[in-house]
């Protein structure tokens, strides 16, 4: 089936007993057992599964090209779940812009447990002089937030099966309609489903998505099943309702971060644009050669300081002053400000999440506010 048909069917069941064309919202905690102690289906408890939860994991699963999914109730909990999952003392090595939200988890939560250097991951030269012994995990993600950096996932990929290294993909902002790293030999692939996936601002969740269901996989599950942060019923089932139109709600944010980012391009206040879908980035033709859309998010450095950037933020009308992304209305945030005092992010760049408003409007108003 073609990426339309699989997310929306994929993840629905018509209702055995009501005959529903859309699967019902369950939500029982507990299942009953019959006479001789057996349960009706595969459900016991919903911690450790639920019917909305695998109608979620399973077209999760099928967009990606894996062979199985595990939701969570943010992405952080997804990814805490991989690192969770490793053995003490594994060395892990993931990018210098690696999302904050994960790099300060591995910072505080792990250390002294886990190994871990954060580099230039798109230097293979770099990423081989970095391997040990105890390497046990490649995180990378790309495209990157906040600056939009693309990692040959290929390249990587090769690197680390030389040496029995799982590597894993936070594949967030490009989504499996713009991007699949399973197919381009990633073991697991991360998101927020808080973002693209959701897509309207009003469900927090996560998810992981892997090529085997292996050894590793079922520690994972461990993890998910024995840590207890899963999403409610009524969340995955309106996940899988959002995921019904992902691929053209993706389609209109594709088209119109492009024809923003082109606008920016030219803007006589704009210093530099960072979004893979412009030939002026440094990895177009890797991004062109594994992605099959450059995503709906990208970053413009203004010219001037920071208080430059602040006044043109400031005078936005339609764009939101919001963190996070992904969803159908434009968000527009100082990055630096949102990640803290040891962000690496300049000071004078702007993150934007571009929505599926008209792009005259969305231009009109980045127009006036640069000035």
């Amino acid at each position: 089936m073609k990426t339309e048909t699989i997310a929306i069917h994929a993840g629905n069941q018509t209702d055995a007993t009501t005959g529903a064309v859309v699967q019902p919202i369950i939500t029982s905690t507990t299942f009953e057992r019959m006479e001789d102690e057996s349960f009706r289906g595969d459900y016991i408890y919903s911690r450790s599964s639920n019917p909305n939860r695998t109608a979620l994991e399973n077209v999760l699963a099928a967009l990606e090209g894996g062979a199985v999914a595990a939701a969570f109730s943010s992405g952080n909990s997804a990814g805490m779940a991989v690192f969770q999952a490793l053995q003490p003392g594994t060395h892990i090595i993931a990018p210098d812009d690696m999302y904050h939200g994960l790099r300060n988890q591995l910072k505080t939560l792990f250390a002294g447990i886990l190994e871990f250097d954060f580099i230039d991951i798109n230097n293979t030269e770099v990423l081989a002089g970095y391997l040990k012994s105890n390497t046990g995990l490649i995180w990378i993600e790309t495209p990157s937030n906040p600056l939009l950096k693309v990692t040959d996932i290929r390249k990587v990929v090769a690197l680390a099966k030389q040496h029995n290294i799982k590597v894993a993909c936070d594949n967030t902002f490009a989504t499996p309609i713009c991007q699949q790293p399973i197919k381009l030999g990633v073991d697991i692939v991360m998101h927020s489903t808080t973002k693209y996936i959701g897509g309207h601002s009003d469900i927090l969740g996560g998810a992981l998505i892997a090529a085997e269901d292996n050894d590793f996989w079922q520690k994972i599950k461990q993890v998910q099943y024995m840590g207890g942060a899963v999403p409610s019923p009524v969340d995955c089932y309106y996940l899988v309702r959002s995921i019904k139109t992902l691929p053209y709600r993706m389609r209109g944010h594709v088209q119109n971060a492009q024809l923003l980012a082109g606008f920016l391009d030219k803007h006589p206040a704009v210093e530099r644009v960072l979004y893979p879908g412009l030939p002026s980035h440094p990895n177009h033709e890797v991004a062109k050669e594994q992605m099959s859309g450059f995503g709906g998010v990208l970053s413009f450095i203004v010219k001037g300081n920071r208080e430059d950037t602040h006044r043109i933020i400031n005078k936005v009308k339609l764009f939101t002053k919001a963190t996070s992304l992904g969803g159908v209305e434009s968000l527009i945030e100082h990055r630096a400000t949102v990640e803290g005092p040891d962000t690496k992010t300049p000071f004078n760049l702007l993150r934007v999440s571009v929505g599926l408003e008209h792009i005259d409007d969305l231009i009109s108003d980045l127009a006036q506010a640069l000035g």
